[in-house]
């Protein structure tokens, strides 16, 4: 992109969290907001990694054990665990971490490709990989982790 006759780089900012000892981020613009472990409200024949809902403002927030649905060991979650509020599609989720980490800015050039080695979920999610300051950070794709009611009804 070009203003005034000089080239601009623009970076994309990104959230990053733990999940044990992993580090993942997504992007900033899909985060609402986040806040402290609040307990779920279990429903039945929900999968796995959906832990409950919560009563946000006045909303029902279904809560995601990302460590789960990321194919990891479930999370048992302590008052030191966040939820990252997230939209997703047309969805809006709250997702289970251990922690948010940083607030990464990068450019594109930042952004490895994934490893050829990776799984095919991990393909299906990760969009690359962040090689900082000695962090190894995969960025994740919520929309390829949440499949959308529209195309599951289709």
């Amino acid at each position: 992109m070009t203003y005034a006759g000089k080239n601009i780089m623009h970076g994309r900012e990104l959230i990053a969290f733990r999940i044990a000892d992993q580090e993942f981020c997504v992007n900033v613009m899909s985060v609402r907001e986040i806040r402290g472990w609040t307990p779920a409200t279990a429903m039945p024949h929900a999968p796995s990694y959906v832990l409950g809902m919560i009563n946000l403002r006045g909303a029902v927030l279904p809560i995601v054990d990302l460590s789960q649905r990321l194919g990891m060991k479930a999370a048992e979650p302590t008052d030191r665990h966040v939820i990252i509020v997230a939209q997703v599609g047309l969805k809006v989720v709250g997702l289970l971490v251990d922690a948010v980490s940083d607030i990464l800015t990068v450019t594109d050039e930042n952004i490895q490709p994934t490893p050829d080695i990776a799984n095919e979920a991990e393909k299906g999610y990760a969009r690359g990989i962040l090689a900082m300051e000695g962090r190894m950070i995969c960025l994740i794709e919520l929309d390829s982790l949440f499949p959308h009611t529209e195309s599951e009804a289709a």
